[in-house]
């Protein structure tokens, strides 16, 4: 019942509340990132992080350093938070937890496969996968050609089996169809986690939906964007969509038909919400929409901490943590290409 979780929550949830919460304040500030961006070499960009949480995982790599290193290493302490979490929960957390990673799972299917059709070797493609999103049979995604073996022989056992329904055809998978398979079944994991979340109600169904909303209404411009000027038609591209968020249904109708950047620009800015995002960006310009769409999200994921006795919190952290990352393998590209004029163009700074 909404208002009454401060009665019952911390019987299971209050721990792991605390924990994630102490996590949240070993994030990187603006004054971090702000040293960070004056760095020369990756060793001073390992200095800098020694002081911070992220310093007992780099103390022991040697010189000279690589990007990949440091990205691993950032990946690895919150998988290690991570898994002390979920050792840590009870039911439903622990099923809620388990939904956060499905979207990892879905990105190393999709990369595993798509890595395969261009004979690339199955060892060097599981280096690249997230750890938060391997299981077991992972390795045998190779040997699939289609859909229908990819979900017989490898993914029957996985959690993303029922995601599975909507996009089992007898087609070869191609570059197009892998696109459309990652979009489809991105779109039944939101719409199941949506649901899960509705079920659990409360707070946490109040701030979840909102951040569920938000990636839908995100992912829903990026499909529209990424298909303008392809084979994909306007039937296609409203399949593909989530049965939810601030641009259901209406919004959805008329990114169907959206021909051109413009266009979508257009029918976002009649949502108050997205009018902001869309009035950073000059005219046709689409470049700059991932950093702003970022932006948002970061803003939204603060405010879930605002809230007390909910499981947003673990949600928000987990993505903030990640944003995190993609500033410090953005800095750390930056410092080791030379090309430090660029390196506050993608940083989305947390707090």
């Amino acid at each position: 019942m909404y208002g009454f979780e401060a009665m019952t929550f911390n019987i299971h949830g209050g721990y792991l509340e605390a924990i994630v919460r102490g996590h949240r304040a070993g994030l990187l500030t603006a004054a971090d990132y702000n040293n960070l961006c004056q760095c020369e070499t990756l060793d001073d960009i390992k200095m800098h992080l020694s002081a911070t949480e992220y310093g007992p995982y780099l103390q022991n790599e040697p010189s000279p350093l690589h990007t990949t290193t440091i990205v691993e290493k950032c990946t690895l302490k919150l998988v290690d938070e991570y898994k002390h979490m979920l050792c840590q929960a009870t039911e439903p957390l622990s099923t809620f937890l388990e939904y956060i990673t499905y979207g990892h799972m879905i990105d190393n299917v999709v990369l595993i496969v798509t890595g395969t059709l261009h004979e690339r070797d199955v060892q060097e493609l599981l280096e690249k996968c997230h750890p938060l999103g391997m299981f077991d049979s992972i390795a045998t995604l190779a040997v699939a050609q289609n859909m229908r073996e990819l979900y017989r022989l490898v993914l029957v056992d996985t959690p993303l089996a029922p995601y599975f329904s909507e996009c089992i055809t007898s087609e070869d998978l191609d570059d197009m169809n892998i696109e459309i398979m990652r979009n489809t079944l991105y779109k039944a994991y939101l719409e199941d986690f949506y649901r899960f979340c509705q079920k659990l109600g409360g707070a946490t169904a109040e701030i979840m939906s909102d951040l569920l909303a938000f990636e839908a209404d995100r992912r829903a411009v990026n499909i529209t964007i990424n298909s303008i000027g392809t084979e994909l038609t306007r039937d296609d591209r409203r399949k593909l969509y989530s049965s939810f968020g601030l641009l259901y249904p209406y919004g959805h109708e008329e990114l169907a038909v959206s021909e051109d950047v413009d266009q979508v620009r257009g029918v976002m800015e009649k949502y108050p919400p997205y009018q902001a995002i869309f009035s950073k960006l000059s005219y046709g310009e689409s470049q700059m929409l991932d950093k702003a769409f970022y932006e948002e999200e970061v803003k939204r994921l603060c405010l879930a901490f605002e809230q007390q006795f909910h499981y947003g919190v673990f949600f928000a952290y987990m993505r903030l943590r990640e944003q995190e990352i993609r500033n410090l393998m953005w800095i750390s590209e930056c410092v080791a290409q030379n090309q430090k004029s660029r390196v506050h163009d993608s940083v989305v700074f947390i707090f």
